[in-house]
C-alpha cells in the first residue's frame, strides 16, 4: 500500500480532512524542477487535526466518491494558533 506525506488544507467537513501533497517534477525539455501538488480527501476516525498539520496518509479500499486515504500518524503538529483558542 502506498503512503503519502502531506500537509492539512481543510477539516471543514466530519471524518475527513483534505491533505495536500506536493512533489517535485523534472520538465522534460529545460530539466528545471518544479512543484506539482494535488488535493486528496482523507479519512479520519479519532483526533484533533488542523490547518497546516504534517501528516502520513494511506492508500485504502473506497470508502466514498472520493476518499481512498485514510490518516495514518501526525508527523508535526501546526504552530498556528486558531482564532478559537484566542
Amino acid at each position: 500500500m502506498r503512503k503519502l506525506k502531506g500537509t492539512v488544507v481543510s477539516t471543514a467537513m466530519q471524518k475527513t480532512i483534505v491533505v495536500r501533497v506536493d512533489r517535485l517534477k523534472k520538465h522534460p525539455k529545460y530539466l528545471k524542477h518544479y512543484k506539482v501538488s494535488r488535493k486528496l480527501k482523507a479519512q479520519v476516525d479519532e483526533g484533533d487535526y488542523r490547518v497546516g498539520d504534517q501528516v502520513i496518509i494511506q492508500e485504502t479500499r473506497p470508502i466514498s466518491k472520493e476518499k481512498r486515504w485514510k490518516v495514518v500518524e501526525v508527523v508535526k503538529k501546526s504552530a498556528v494558533l486558531d482564532s478559537e483558542s484566542q
